[in-house]
């Protein structure tokens, strides 16, 4: 393999930019970098996207591949570390996740003034979110 990458994340970078761009017709490489690259200036990115719904049950059980997902992450954080390395393997959404407990144990987070009144601005606006949302929390 090669010393910092290999092909195989090569070819699934371009399998992602391909299914973002290619169904689209979208832009890609240099019109996407967000700078204009005669002026040095910023520029907007048009990037494409794409989503993929799987379901799982017309696979295999949900509880059999919650299973095996848990096993191959494990697996992927119980790998041998570099010994220059950070010390742990993250995977996907971990860091996110630690950071959502770490919020909810100080009691969430905070929001300015500002915010709340435009979320009672939003919520007052549409029906559907003041049926939901009778009195938000921080409201007397």
């Amino acid at each position: 393999g090669e010393k910092t990458a290999g092909y195989k994340g090569y070819s699934w970078a371009t399998v992602v930019e391909l299914l973002s761009t290619a169904f689209q017709s979208g832009p890609f490489g240099e019109d996407v970098c967000g700078v204009d690259r005669k002026t040095g200036k910023k520029k907007p990115m048009p990037l494409g996207h794409y989503f993929l719904a799987i379901d799982i049950e017309s696979l295999c059980p949900e509880k059999e591949f919650r299973e095996n997902a848990g096993r191959l992450l494990r697996a992927l954080r119980e790998s041998r570390k570099s010994p220059i390395g950070p010390g742990r393997i993250w995977t996907a959404g971990e860091k996110e996740y630690e950071a959502q407990l770490e919020r909810e144990t100080q009691g969430g987070i905070i929001l300015t003034k500002a915010l709340q009144n435009q979320m009672i601005e939003l919520r007052d606006k549409r029906p559907d979110l003041k049926h939901k949302y009778e009195k938000f929390p921080w409201e007397a």
